[in-house]
């Protein structure tokens, strides 16, 4: 067993778990896209960060795929790790605005706008379809294309796939795919009607090793009723 910190708390894992397996093992959520049980790790998305380290040397890595170590002080919810995912998600809803699960977690956020150009590619490169398609269909049948901002998902040259069965698992695990929301002006990217109350002791916290991690918030539910 590997013994190690998350949020302050000495926990105790076996080694080769994530951070990410750990932290939710002991009740600290950690927002993902890219991730899904079942699914091989892959660290697409980032939006799964968490700080560790101590003072200069404290760094951000995907709690998907770094393994715990002896003695490693984890943060899940440090008001840099927070930056970081509003940042990210501001980032998915230029790419998929209409998306109802990216447009949840940015409202859990509290994240009412973006600043970067909108784009409605309708993909965020999560390879969720990608994944599920080789490890749970056993059928290769997409994949991705190119690299950098040419980078895409389909199949080999664009050709009606001979392997595929048309079992529609690429679509249920896609997150633009599941649910859509109904707005496509860029000035409207983010329609706000699925907001949720913003955790009032996130922005009264004057701790930056820890902002608030509760889901959900105490507080907003004392608000609700």
């Amino acid at each position: 067993m590997v013994t190690l910190h998350i949020n302050g708390l000495e926990v105790s894992a076996e080694e080769g778990t994530t951070l990410l397996e750990a932290s939710r093992f002991y009740g600290f959520p950690i927002p993902t896209l890219c991730h899904l049980d079942g699914l091989s790790p892959y660290g697409a998305c980032r939006l799964c960060v968490v700080e560790i380290g101590q003072g200069a040397n404290a760094k951000l890595v995907t709690s998907c795929t770094y393994p715990v170590e002896e003695g490693l002080q984890v943060r899940t919810a440090s008001s840099r790790v927070v930056k970081a995912r509003k940042m990210i998600l501001e980032l998915f809803l230029a790419s998929c605005p209409q998306s109802k699960t990216i447009q949840d977690l940015a409202s859990s956020y509290d994240v009412r706008q973006q600043r970067f150009k909108q784009e409605h590619d309708d993909c965020i490169l999560c390879g969720r379809c990608v994944r599920v398609c080789e490890e749970q269909m056993a059928a290769k049948a997409i994949g991705f294309r190119s690299r950098g901002e040419k980078r895409s998902l389909g199949t080999p040259f664009d050709l009606k796939s001979e392997v595929c069965r048309l079992c529609g698992a690429c679509m249920y695990v896609c997150p633009a795919c599941q649910l859509r929301c109904t707005y496509t002006e860029p000035d409207k990217a983010i329609c706000g009607g699925c907001a949720n109350l913003s955790p009032p002791c996130l922005e009264k916290n004057s701790f930056d090793d820890m902002m608030c991690y509760m889901e959900p918030c105490v507080a907003c539910e004392i608000k609700k009723d």
